[in-house]
């Protein structure tokens, strides 16, 4: 059994997390905005910042991995995931947590050799600045010299409450799509993948797509 931190635990993404992991017999700790508003989850949940490295080693010490699913839409995407980024960067390692799953997003995955989807001229300008700030939090893990074995999980675009499968593929930087095109992903298998590389560790200091 692993002690598993838990940041953004109260989303979609975050739950399934939380949902796996406990049902693997882990021990979670849930952190959220207002832990009053999460009883439902099942487990301890607190209170913190991903983006405050003392926040971070302070909740996360005790546990041996911890898991970003966070965002708050009032930060610029930039700030946020930087922040989220440098915060485990420095914290995680003063907890003494060796192991860190973050969840990805699909825009900064290639849809052709060396073009990622956010570069090509169809990508909503809507949708840039957040494209833009999660890159440059990957990016940021990307460049640190850093004894973190941390993993960056992109699921694709389209993640949906379908049942778990306990099945998925992983790739690298590219896009994962089936023959007719397709990349899907339900967030309970995310959830599994996500949990497997805590579990079994097979990607060190790298990003992975994931699909189904």
């Amino acid at each position: 059994m692993s002690r598993i931190i838990v940041f953004g635990a109260g989303g979609k993404a975050g739950r399934a997390v939380v949902d796996e992991a406990v049902k693997r017999g882990h021990e979670v700790t849930a952190v959220v905005r207002d832990p009053a508003k999460y009883a439902d989850l099942g487990v301890t949940a607190v209170a913190g910042d991903v983006r405050d490295a003392s926040s971070v080693a302070g909740l996360a010490a005790g546990h041996d991995a911890a898991v970003n699913a966070a965002y708050d839409p009032q930060s610029a995407p930039g700030d946020f995931f930087v922040g989220a980024a440098n915060a485990f960067l420095e914290g995680l390692p003063k907890a003494g947590v060796g192991r860190a799953v973050v969840i990805g997003m699909v825009s900064n995955l290639e849809v052709a050799p060396g073009v990622r989807m956010l570069d090509t001229p169809d990508f909503p300008e809507a949708y840039k600045e957040f494209a833009q700030g999660h890159t440059a939090g990957l990016d940021t893990l990307r460049g640190a010299d850093t004894e973190l074995d941390w993993v960056v999980l992109t699921p694709p675009m389209v993640l949906d409450q379908a049942e778990r499968t306990g099945a998925y593929r992983t790739g690298g930087d590219q896009l994962l799509a089936k023959e007719d095109g397709t990349s899907h992903l339900s967030y309970a298998d995310l959830a599994v993948a996500i949990v497997d590389e805590i579990d079994n560790p097979r990607h060190h200091r790298t990003r992975v797509a994931v699909a189904d």
